[in-house]
């Protein structure tokens, strides 16, 4: 699931919770884990917390612990070297190298599937 904005703060993170709720059909039959950095924009404080997610904040200055970090080369590689002269051209360039990606998981999981990292299991 990819969301591209232009900038973010707690009630649009908020909002975003929702949206992977639903659709990853979080509730109370189904628990979602979600890890994430600790960026001030989705500390828990005033953060409403969707049923069936439950967040857990990696230590601050760890980005070898979160995957999503391991994206940023990824994103970028279409970037490098590379003048624009608005911000909407470079968002253009940005948001069609994320269509790309999202349809290249091999890519994405070679970059991300770390050993230790928690595999998905099927419901039962």
């Amino acid at each position: 699931m990819w969301y591209l904005s232009n900038g973010i703060n707690k009630p649009f993170f908020a909002e975003l919770l929702k949206a992977f709720a639903r659709e990853t059909g979080a509730g109370r039959e189904r628990i979602i884990i979600l890890a994430l950095d600790n960026a001030g924009w989705h500390g828990p404080q005033n953060l409403p917390v969707p049923e069936g997610v439950r967040l857990v904040y990696q230590p601050s200055y760890s980005p070898e612990l979160q995957p999503a970090e391991h994206l940023w080369p990824l994103v970028d590689e279409p970037l490098v070297n590379r003048y624009f002269d608005t911000i909407d051209d470079l968002d253009a360039v940005v948001a069609q190298r994320c269509c790309v990606l999202h349809q290249d998981q091999k890519t994405i999981a070679s970059s991300t599937n770390f050993h230790w990292w928690p595999k998905p299991r099927k419901p039962i």
